[in-house]
């Protein structure tokens, strides 16, 4: 009896040492960026025309990993990712959908992995670099962790991941800026460090086009992305008294303000809705799409009208800039649990 206790506690001991091994070595290796990095600095000859018609897009694409047959165990699903086959299929499909959309100057992706397990190690962004190999592509780390313990039994281990901007026209500068706050330790350690990638263009008018590509807080109860959007807001409002032409579009983890969706086949995801408030910028110009949903809750495999479905991927723009159309895709949340929207403006 004397032994097994021995060795019992001897056990539990070891386990206790190599957790707090874990948690020495997730803390000595977290991911700590700047707040601000310069991802690219040059010189531009080509300027951006005025009065000319620009169009973007943004898409999260999920990794490629969350597409209508997957559920996720984040949002109450069960799975971790697909098997490498459907992955495979997922970016390939994503691809060609990309590659079609060869009319548009600018791309703003979100969820794009470098080295992931969850990804089986492929480089999302090479492979959607070389789509347009003759568009400026830029990369803002927002997900850098050695290893996520969870869930136990499969963990989803190695993830590094991120924001990816590619444009017809070469940026003069492009800025990581770090979003504000975190979750507290050791949660913090194997949770997002989000942040917004900005790209600065020269206008013809000597002005300057700022496109931000943005994936705001998911899954806090709500403190963090008030606290991102504050600092957002003092950025946008910085540059726009500068007289700069100014575009923000991503996944916003969030409703537009006073959001009243209108969708036709699905059903709106009230259970932790939060909208943007309507005093955040007021004469600028929010631009979404009410009738397609452009995402989905992943606790179970996508079924119309019986999964959860909400508007959290859209475009804000400041009020020196003309809209001309703005578009939902509805690709039926096929290869990611998000769909893309595009977005043609002018700039005045």
């Amino acid at each position: 009896m004397k032994k097994f206790i021995k060795t019992f506690f001897s056990i539990i001991l070891v386990g206790v040492f190599i957790f707090a091994f874990f948690l020495v070595y997730s803390t000595l290796s977290d991911y700590k960026p700047e707040p601000e990095i310069i991802i690219y600095k040059g010189q531009v000859e080509n300027k951006i025309p005025i009065n000319e018609k620009l169009d973007f897009m943004l898409w999260n694409i999920g990794y490629s990993g969350l597409s209508k047959d997957m559920d996720f165990f984040y949002d109450g699903g069960k799975n971790v990712r697909p098997t490498r086959k459907v992955l495979k299929e997922n970016l390939s499909k994503i691809k060609t959908f990309i590659k079609e959309q060869n009319q548009t100057e600018f791309f703003l992706f979100q969820e794009v992995d470098v080295n992931s397990k969850r990804s089986y190690g492929t480089n999302q962004y090479n492979e959607i670099k070389k789509l347009f190999p003759e568009y400026h592509t830029s990369f803002g780390k927002n997900y850098d962790v050695n290893f996520i313990p969870v869930p136990v039994k499969t963990p989803m281990g190695k993830v590094v991941s991120g924001l990816q901007t590619l444009s017809a026209y070469k940026p003069e500068l492009v800025v990581r800026h770090s979003f504000p706050g975190n979750y507290s330790w050791p949660q913090g350690l194997f949770m997002l460090d989000r942040c917004f990638l900005v790209n600065k263009y020269p206008v013809e008018n000597n002005k300057q086009l700022i496109v931000i590509n943005t994936h705001n807080s998911a899954y806090d109860d709500g403190n963090l992305r008030k606290g991102q959007m504050e600092y957002l807001r003092n950025y946008l409002t910085m540059e726009y008294k500068k007289g700069n032409y100014i575009i923000v579009g991503g996944d916003w983890n969030q409703c537009p303000p006073d959001f009243k969706p209108d969708f036709k086949d699905n059903i709106m995801d009230n259970t932790t809705r939060m909208d943007i408030k309507k005093d955040f910028l007021p004469s600028w110009k929010w631009l979404y799409q009410n009738k397609i949903p452009t995402n989905r809750r992943v606790d179970i495999p996508y079924s119309k009208g019986k999964t959860l479905t909400t508007v959290i991927d859209f475009f804000l723009v400041s009020p020196n800039i003309e809209t001309i159309e703005l578009k939902g895709i509805n690709l039926d949340f096929e290869n990611s649990d998000h769909n893309p929207v595009k977005l043609s403006i002018v700039l005045n």
